[in-house]
């Protein structure tokens, strides 16, 4: 019976309901040990209309990759040859059941979210798991990225942990204490009678904790100076030490044994003179008991906790080694890796080989953190100085791929000067580590030691350093960095023949773009981009190349390059990269003005980039979303959207002084020497000449010309003309007008111009000619729905005497969400709801739902009609 947890049980049994139909949910449990976790989790399992699963995190599994996750789903692997081919590949590849693969972490998450979708369709499922801050890293990892996505499964997760544990974008429930009222009667249900001054004391001193409760009456003593755990622990020890000394070794391998494996304990056990009948004896002392036919488990992880810490150093070596030679020559190599590792003192070359094959075969799983603690412990293990350095880069490289960056950096250091092909590693580790955490000067930095460092041995790495060095410029903007970036791609002496030099020449564009040097000397910039885009894989530098970094006109043939590294990307099951390529995607549509494409594309960027641990990608999506919303005209919160985005709707909204100081702001700023900071200059004229602030523009116009001059693309050449016309004071305005709209092709800029066209047309009382621009104005900004300037052009039509009627959305693919309309798309390419699940890394059944949505809003009931469907903008 559960006391005092009449609200905690409450809120387990409506997440159960809800699975029952078919809503899935997920809740992690905090509290201190003995505080009630598993008691809840006891109470959610006891039900027998749930499928369960059920795991239990153990400290010694922790540098073990998917160990935690292999066991929860081992009663069930029968079923992956019903999940996605990809999925179930890297799962077996995870588990070790097949080969490793590319597949990355993201992908193993979705693959525990397309099981568990799997499992459901056979009935609601339950998946407990305790103790989940003992959980391996990508255990949990993969449990955490699948419990964010349940959605229409009918699946619940629990997971119980100590404080401290964290699990991003999953509710909490934070046990406190049970009441005075609860506390005596679970003191009262569980201890013989107690004097009333030790009762008391017992009351005190457990503040509350059940198990504290349960267990400090059997110690009878009062030892309130150690901490509550310490003593929970100590009135453990206290029970094991009425055993056997046969019977506490027995227990000792037990608690060192991570398999739970009643004959792997028993031959462990055997090498130390143990004896079947300890085992009864330890059972029935009730500190340990059989589960499942073979599997042990104690009676609480403190018991397990106290039996370890209890045991001499000595004692500890002999059960590891014993345990070593047991799981030798087993499919729990590496276990007995670790085993043979934690009995081993002194260097020792071949036990360091033995850990770094454990970490190789952990990294090509996947299993980074568990690989990285293998490679650090091989490398203190190791005898050679040089093997040291190389295993210590190993597992610097592979902390940084689990995104412990302070760690990377740290390893990183710690493996010294280990000579030039292992240093150019390390700088690229601790490049990475610093702009995975968004210090992207701290990147360049490292990026211009390691060109330094290649430049004279081998200048076709250095010229790949040099584009991410470019990179970091195009986000941060800084001169200082711009200018180091120039000075070594003049320097850096590429072979006429190499198969960088367009990567070489795009820099020097870049670069001279920023800080408006002359270009002359180079070839044009069309035809660099389209070298350059020949070097681009679907890779983090191909992405770079297909967007020219940034120079590249966003037209038809960027999208469809965009559109097929993504494809491939997502396909091979890169998911680390996905959250690039759809920002990159999302950008070009954006330029084209399929705004809810874009939307769809950013959306799905910023998701992955939180799950994967890549705050930048996630900021530079969530900046997209922001100007997106700004064209709409949705609300922005100042304290965190992007000043651009709220500077453009303040414009949009009629506020050009408040959109002229948050431009002026971003023009004349650091991001002076950013590509983004050009393209905000036209607002800024706008935005001053609205106000009667030309003057205001003058400068950063000036500048754009330059910089569009030297860029040589229709839609600058188009901005640009815009400009003159709005700050011309002669006719020659309408000259410039005309060239503006003869040289548009983003629609959006087309639409604004028009508008603005149209504007100067009606103040020169040429009413014919300004409502044919502000009507191609009015129909652009509704097909968009970009709504404030809708109405700004409806207000200037009204002003000529033309009277229009406000658009009613009759747009049937207007009202689909981004997620229904990337789902309709694929359903109306023939694809199947398991498919277009694998494609969107949602389950199958949450694919249903959204099409059982949008099928009304689309006006048909069948899903052979979408392919008769024309989707469009």
């Amino acid at each position: 019976m559960l006391r005092g947890r009449t609200r905690e049980s409450h809120t387990i049994d409506e997440l159960l309901s809800d699975a029952r139909a078919s809503r899935s949910g997920a809740l992690v449990i905090l509290g201190e040990p003995g505080i009630g976790k598993t008691a809840l989790l006891d109470h959610a399992a006891a039900t027998d209309d749930l499928q369960i699963l059920q795991t239990t995190g153990i400290e010694a599994e922790a540098e073990l990759a998917f160990a935690s996750l292999h066991l929860l789903f081992g009663p069930v692997l029968d079923r992956l040859d019903r999940i996605p081919e990809r999925q179930a590949a890297a799962l077996r590849g995870a588990f070790g059941l097949g080969p490793a693969g590319t597949g990355d972490r993201f992908l193993i998450g979705l693959a525990v979210l397309s099981l568990l979708a799997e499992l459901a369709e056979d009935g609601p499922v339950l998946c407990l798991v305790d103790d989940a801050q003992w959980l391996d890293r990508a255990s949990a990892d993969a449990l955490v990225i699948a419990a964010r996505r349940l959605a229409g499964e009918g699946v619940a997760m629990l997971l119980a942990a100590r404080t401290g544990f964290t699990a991003p974008g999953l509710p909490v429930l934070e046990l406190a204490g049970l009441d005075e009222t609860a506390s005596g009667e679970v003191l009262d249900s569980a201890a013989r009678p107690l004097t009333a001054e030790f009762r008391q004391r017992i009351l005190t001193e457990a503040a509350g904790n059940p198990l504290a409760l349960l267990e400090l009456p059997k110690s009878g003593e009062s030892q309130g100076e150690l901490s509550l755990t310490t003593r929970l622990e100590e009135a453990f020890a206290h029970q094991v030490d009425g055993l056997s000394t046969a019977a506490r070794v027995l227990l000792q391998v037990a608690a060192a044994d991570a398999t739970s494996d009643s004959a792997i304990m028993l031959a462990a056990g055997r090498a130390l003179g143990c004896a079947p009948e300890h085992l009864e004896e330890i059972s029935a002392a009730g500190l340990i008991r059989t589960a499942d036919g073979s599997r042990l488990e104690f009676r609480h992880p403190l018991v397990r906790a106290a039996v370890w810490q209890r045991t001499p150093l000595a004692r500890r070596l002999a059960v590891h080694h014993a345990l070593s030679h047991v799981l030798e020559g087993t499919a729990d190599a590496d276990r007995s890796a670790w085993h043979l590792a934690a009995a081993t003192l002194t260097a020792d070359e071949q036990v360091a080989a033995r850990l770094e094959a454990t970490a190789a075969r952990a990294h090509a799983r996947s299993g980074y953190a568990a690989a990285a603690s293998a490679y650090e412990r091989a490398a203190a293990l190791s005898p050679s100085a040089d093997e040291r350095a190389r295993r210590l880069t190993l597992a610097a490289e592979a902390t940084e791929f689990s995104g412990r960056f302070d760690r990377a950096r740290t390893l990183a250091l710690g493996a010294g000067n280990p000579g030039a092909e292992l240093t150019s590693r390390l700088i690229r580790v601790r490049a990475c580590s610093d702009y995975g955490e968004g210090h992207l000067q701290g990147a360049h930095a490292m990026l211009s030691a390691g060109v330094d460092h290649l430049a004279a041995t081998d200048p076709s790495s250095a010229a790949w350093l040099l584009l991410d060095a470019a990179s970091m410029i195009w986000l941060d903007g800084d001169r200082d960095m711009a200018h180091r970036t120039a000075e070594q791609l003049d320097a850096l002496r590429v072979p006429p023949d190499a198969d960088v030099v367009a990567v070489h020449q795009l820099c020097r564009w870049f670069v001279a773009l920023a800080l408006a040097r002359p270009s002359a000397g180079l070839p044009p910039l069309a035809q660099v981009v389209e070298s350059a885009r020949a070097q681009a894989g679907p890779d983090r530098r191909g992405l770079l190349l297909i967007g020219g970094l940034g120079l590249a006109d966003y037209d038809a043939r960027t999208y469809q390059l965009a559109l097929a590294a993504t494809a491939t990307i997502r396909a091979e099951g890169r998911i680390g990269l996905l959250p690039q390529a759809l920002t990159f995607l999302a950008r070009v549509e954006y330029a084209r003005g399929r705004y809810a494409d874009a939307r769809g594309f950013a959306e799905e960027a910023a998701s992955i980039a939180a799950d994967t641990g890549q705050p930048a990608w996630s900021r530079l999506a969530t900046i997209l979303l922001d100007q997106l919303a700004a064209v709409h005209g949705d609300p922005l919160d100042p304290a965190s959207a992007n000043p651009a985005a709220l500077a453009l709707l303040d414009l949009g909204q009629g506020r050009p002084e408040q959109a002229l100081l948050g431009l002026e702001a971003l023009v004349y700023g650091k991001a002076r020497n950013r590509t983004p900071a050009m393209h905000l200059v036209p607002d800024l004229v706008e935005a001053a000449v609205r106000r009667g602030r030309n003057a205001r523009a003058a400068e950063p116009f000036t500048r754009l010309e330059a910089w569009a001059e030297m860029l040589h693309q229709r839609w600058a050449d188009a901005l640009v003309s815009r400009c003159r016309a709005l700050l011309s004071t002669t006719p020659d305005a309408d000259a410039h007008f005309r060239a503006a709209l003869a040289a548009h092709e983003r629609p959006f800029d087309r639409a604004r111009t028009e508008l603005l066209y149209g504007e100067w047309l009606r103040r020169a009382r040429q009413t014919s000619d300004a409502q044919e621009h502000l009507r191609a104005a009015l129909e652009a900004f509704e097909w968009l729905g970009a709504r404030p300037w809708a109405e700004r052009a409806r207000t200037e039509l009204g002003a000529t005497g033309w009277s229009t009627q406000r658009n009613t959305g009759a747009d049937r693919f207007a009202q689909l969400t981004p997620q229904e309309r990337q789902i309709v798309h694929l359903a109306a390419q023939g694809l199947s709801n398991k498919d277009i699940a694998a494609h969107l890394f949602l389950s199958p059944r949450t694919v249903g739902q959204h099409l059982y949505k949008a099928f009304p809003k689309l006006g048909v009931t069948a899903r052979t009609q979408l392919a008769k469907l024309t989707l469009s903008d």
